[in-house]
């Protein structure tokens, strides 16, 4: 017996029948991602796609198809946490007074935790990536990234830590701490499962591929600039993702370093943030914090960027202030740093300190009010087309407004004291992060869609999506506002039949469900689409197909991006190439384009070995997938044959052909 518990627990470590999920709607959750993994597995054998699959996409370095990677992976997400909200609405809507609910406190939390993790790392960072692969390097006139192979590897690393954290559902448990994990409720004595350790490991895997990612798109945007192409002459997209990654450069290092102190003090018994070893949990809030106040300007700032390359097209006129809108992305990334600890004004710092951060929060309300305005005076007397896509900026603006007023109010220290731990603050922090954020993702992925996949999505349907999401925000979160007023606390699974909430509970579960409709016409709208791709073609000469260097590419666009390098002389230079009727004539050159390689693959397999390893304590696991890590990145920076040439006259037929529509 003996020798049987030591082989079971070398080879297995914690793991045992314990691990599988212990009731109907965990056993449901697990049931329902196997069997999607098996069908998509048994869909992909029975049309006979592995192969393709595995040249084109799973192995490709080319930022385009990995940025639809990127947002595939996102939207299955975008799932996964709807799933989540309907189960922590329908639970508040019912669990009142002798009515414990469909789920146990424990599971209520446990949702709570996945759902902020997921819908923060991988979805809106999932789509934020996804766009910028497509868009960064078209819009500065770059066929390429500058690390190719770091930029396939970023975004394995990020499927890799979205495998792990989806893996809780059918192993073990999830963290039931919150999405960010205090101390000491976060530590070994208060949370002894593998939870906290399946989301501290999750997101060192996701978040090493987001600073990989970040540090690529900084040296592109710095270096790869096509020639005329000066920094007052690129995209405001551009721009805005290049203040993002800085924030990336910055910020995620801390994230590491925050999330590893904490798995030391798990897995071996350090005390960096448990009090009576001598740390200090509020060293752990001021780091994770240092990190998670510039992240929302991560997510935030490429959207802004989108909303300036729309708003300007469908209004026919150049960005009103494209200065100012420079010097406040440089404002926002300066001033992020500074107002991080408004997330904790309650730890009794003093009011000089919550004085100067309560400042600094109402200071970088600022340039993002001069971003509004813009937008708002770019419109003024423009030839509006008020198409689906433009509808996404006009309800940003409206929820976004809402909700950056309620951040003001926060901002008051006083104010925030009373509504600090309310609904309040999480219908604020929603606002701000789906109707700044996902708004902005989908009216990126309903512009740029045509330029993508060479067809446009469905008109009609596009408006009733944008209306459901719409109306549905407003009903999901307006009365949390009000529920936080009345004292109703975040986390809540059950409260008492006296306090008069569930009618309020129950208005927001029915938002959930409008919202839970503009997803599903969502899907019907790309189902839709593709059958009908023939009518929505897009047409090269349209008026309305942007300002910037992307759409001077056919439609979709060749895997080499340019036959011919651009030529830029304005700051709208699509826009000035149109009205000057400019041909290129130069003629064609050999392109230099990456090999496809599966180690990018290999070494988040190794990371996910690794993570999986750490969490169940299978040590000869993790080991193995550190050596796996460390063998491919050597094999990898010993090889010179990691790019292949297209020569000049082959780039010509290419580019005739698809001139000639042959690519659709």
């Amino acid at each position: 017996m003996d020798k049987l518990n030591y082989f079971a627990s070398f080879w297995l470590g914690k793991l045992n029948l314990k691990a599988l999920p212990p009731n109907a709607i965990q056993m449901g959750g697990a049931i329902m991602i196997v069997s999607i993994l098996i069908g998509l597995l048994l869909f992909i054998t029975f049309t006979k796609r592995w192969k393709w699959l595995y040249k084109e996409w799973l192995t490709t370095q080319d930022p385009k198809k990995i940025g639809v990677m990127y947002i595939l992976v996102a939207l299955g997400m975008l799932l996964r946490g709807g799933a989540d909200v309907a189960l922590l609405r329908t639970q508040q809507s019912i669990s009142v007074g002798h009515n414990m609910g469909i789920l146990s406190a424990s599971h209520f939390q446990q949702i709570v935790s996945a759902h902020g993790t997921i819908m923060i790392f991988f979805v809106a960072m999932g789509l934020m990536f996804g766009l910028i692969n497509l868009i960064v390097p078209m819009q500065i006139g770059a066929r390429d990234v500058a690390f190719p192979f770091l930029n396939a590897t970023g975004f394995w690393l990020f499927f890799a830590g979205m495998i792990l954290v989806n893996a809780s559902l059918v192993l073990g448990d999830f963290a039931a701490t919150g999405w960010l994990a205090y101390p000491p409720l976060s530590e070994l004595k208060y949370s002894p499962t593998v939870g906290v350790d399946y989301w501290i490991w999750s997101l060192e895997i996701a978040g090493a591929g987001s600073l990989m990612a970040g540090i690529n798109f900084i040296v592109t945007i710095l270096k790869m600039r096509v020639k005329g192409m000066s920094f007052m002459k690129m995209p405001m997209f551009v721009w805005s993702v290049l203040g993002a990654m800085f924030l990336v450069a910055f910020a995620f290092p801390i994230l590491t370093v925050t999330l590893s102190l904490l798995a030391l003090d798990r897995d071996l018994g350090t005390h960096f943030f448990t009090a009576g070893g001598g740390g200090n949990m509020m060293m752990y809030v001021n780091l994770i914090w240092a990190w998670g106040h510039p992240e929302v300007y991560i997510l935030v700032l490429p959207s802004f960027g989108i909303f300036s390359e729309i708003v300007a097209t469908f209004s026919r006129k150049k960005l009103f202030g494209y200065s100012s809108m420079v010097w406040a992305i440089a404002a926002i990334v300066l001033l992020s740093f500074t107002v991080w600890l408004h997330h904790f004004f309650t730890m009794g710092a003093g009011s000089n300190v919550n004085g100067f951060f309560g400042i600094m929060t109402m200071i970088i309300a600022i340039p993002t009010g001069v971003k509004l305005f813009n937008w708002l005076f770019t419109m003024y007397r423009g030839k509006i087309k008020l198409d689906s896509t433009l509808l996404w900026f006009i309800g940003f603006v409206v929820i976004f407004t809402i909700g950056g007023m309620a951040g003001v109010l926060l901002a008051v220290p006083p104010i925030d004291y009373q509504l600090h731990n309310s609904l309040f603050l999480v219908a604020h922090f929603h606002m701000m992060i789906v109707g700044g954020v996902l708004f902005g993702d989908f009216a990126g992925i309903s512009y740029w869609f045509p330029k993508i996949f060479g067809f446009k999505l469905n008109e009609r349907l596009g408006r009733l999506v944008f209306w459901f999401w719409f109306v549905g925000f407003l009903v999901a979160f307006i009365p949390l506002y009000i529920l936080g007023f009345m004292g109703a606390t975040r986390r809540l699974d059950h409260y008492s039949a006296g306090l008069g909430w569930q009618a309020l509970f129950v208005v927001a579960a029915f938002g959930v469900v409008l919202i839970g409709i503009g997803v599903g016409l969502q899907i019907l709208q790309i189902v839709v689409s593709i059958k009908d791709r023939r009518k929505l073609r897009d047409v090269s000469g349209d008026p309305w197909n942007g300002r910037t260097l992307e759409w001077s590419t056919p439609s979709p666009v060749p895997f080499y991006s340019f036959a011919r390098l651009p030529l830029v002389s304005e700051r709208d230079a699509f826009w000035a190439a149109k009205r000057l009727k400019q041909k290129d004539t130069r003629p064609y050159e050999d392109i230099s384009i990456p090999k496809n390689t599966p180690l990018s693959m290999v070494i988040a397999g190794g990371a996910f070995a690794l993570g999986f390893g750490i969490v169940w304590h299978i040590w000869w696991m993790a080991i193995l997938g550190l050596v796996i890590i460390i063998v491919t990145i050597i094999v990898r920076s010993m090889d010179e044959h990691t790019e292949y040439i297209l020569p000049a006259a082959e780039v010509e037929r290419l580019d005739r052909m698809y001139a000639a529509g042959g690519s659709n």
